[in-house]
């Protein structure tokens, strides 16, 4: 099993120390976030999804920037985490071109937030994925798809409703159990078993509940150790069904510094590996 992170969790962090860090720790590998920062926001404090120093640009020069490190620290590149909206193929233009470049195999598209009918925003996704694969057709690039709240692929079973008509060999999902305890838990293994040949990357991140001013029970993001998510179950899930590839840590909890964070992630999860007999 390869372990990684998503670089989104080290927002105080450049790629450059990011990279350097990942080494020292012991990582496999590295996704990148890839995005613009807008202008009015590099003032601010160093955050998850605001100022985030640990972010490429979607740009020829950062794929070259993250190659060379990516080669420089021996780290693979499972993946970039990009923020392509519905509709937008010049954004998927840029992240299929950054890929390239760069030498990484498969990128995530996104499906926003949405409000309204189900079909209707289900039918435009259905139609821009198949865009989307056709664009890639040929590259060996992959679109990549994450399960999450919100979205009209919050679960194993709605996520395998809409990408099951496309070839794994194009698409891929990343198995998120953090974003499913906001939205669309269903068994580990039941989940993971119907998704199939689709399922090369699987997100590690944890939540647990709190109530809010109005009495309502919520989520909010937790330490692994520290949450609603069952990694014991999710591991051996994954283990009595052969998946044997990448795990990659995004811990939104912000209660260690980075660098203790990296370190104290990859020491959990190592434990819950061996326990599950990987």
């Amino acid at each position: 099993m390869k372990i990684g992170v998503f670089t989104v969790m080290l927002p105080d962090l450049t790629p450059e120390e990011a990279a350097a860090e990942l080494k020292t720790s012991g990582y496999d590998g590295v996704e990148w976030r890839v995005t613009t920062v807008p202008e009015a926001r590099k003032n601010e404090a160093p955050s998850f999804w605001g100022n985030n120093y640990c972010t490429l640009e979607p740009t020829q020069e950062d794929a070259k920037r993250a190659k060379a490190l990516s080669e420089k620290y021996g780290l693979e590149q499972p993946g970039i985490g990009t923020y392509i909206s519905l509709g937008d193929m010049d954004a998927v233009k840029a992240a299929r071109d950054f890929c390239q470049t760069a030498g990484i195999g498969q990128f995530r598209v996104g499906f926003n937030n949405f409000e309204g009918a189900y079909l209707e925003h289900f039918n435009k996704a259905e139609k821009f994925l198949a865009e989307v694969l056709e664009l890639l057709k040929g590259t060996g690039i992959k679109a990549m798809i994450e399960i999450h709240h919100r979205t009209i692929v919050p679960s194993a079973g709605l996520m395998h409703r809409l990408i099951s008509q496309f070839d794994p060999a194009s698409v891929s999902v990343i198995y998120d159990p953090g974003n499913m305890a906001y939205e669309g838990f269903e068994d580990y293994r039941m989940g993971i078993e119907l998704l199939g040949p689709y399922m090369t990357h699987v997100h590690l991140k944890n939540a647990k509940t709190q109530p809010n001013d109005n009495g309502v029970w919520t989520y909010t993001w937790a330490p692994l150790e520290d949450g609603v998510v069952d990694f014991d179950a999710l591991l051996t899930a994954l283990k009595e069904v052969g998946y044997n590839d990448w795990l990659v840590i995004e811990d939104f909890s912000g209660k260690r510094p980075s660098r203790e964070a990296l370190k104290q992630n990859l020491e959990f999860v190592r434990a819950k590996l061996q326990k599950a007999g990987y």
